[in-house]
């Protein structure tokens, strides 16, 4: 029996979580899942251009563990890209260290520690208010 796969640290949820090849309807196309904790490893690696032993860090898992990681990640993102298929973001053993709030009314977006309360939005003062970590599932769970 494997061993139980440790939480690991993503920065931010996702702003945007489905991507598709325009002029295909997403349900007539294959689908890819990319984890929270692979897209973690390509914003931290290929995006923000950490070294893989840096972005192990910063997740709190082995460099070995961040490598299998990446790999799986990529080889997902070419697929997609390739193949023209459906990229969804869900899932992965995670826990938020910041979420992010996007107000519908005005469309902020409001990066907030999990310990503050918002109940209207500093820009427009709308309560329609989006909890993003919340979405994935994700609130007092991801408290340190």
């Amino acid at each position: 029996m494997a061993r139980p796969q440790k939480n690991r640290k993503v920065h931010t949820p996702p702003i945007f979580t489905n991507f598709k090849p325009s002029g295909i309807s997403a349900k007539d196309l294959e689908q890819v899942i990319l984890s929270l904790d692979e897209f973690e490893a390509i914003r931290l690696s290929d995006f923000l251009g950490m070294s893989q032993e840096e972005a192990a860090v910063e997740m709190e898992i082995s460099r070995p563990t961040f490598t299998r990681l990446i790999e799986v990640a990529r080889k997902k993102l070419s697929d997609f890209l390739i193949n023209g298929k459906n990229l969804r973001l869900e899932g992965g053993n995670v826990h938020f260290r910041q979420n992010i709030i996007k107000c519908e009314a005005c469309g902020q977006l409001f990066h907030i520690s999990f310990n503050t309360d918002i109940k209207h939005c500093p820009h427009c003062g709308s309560s329609k208010l989006i909890n993003l970590a919340g979405g994935f599932g994700h609130g007092r769970c991801c408290v340190e």
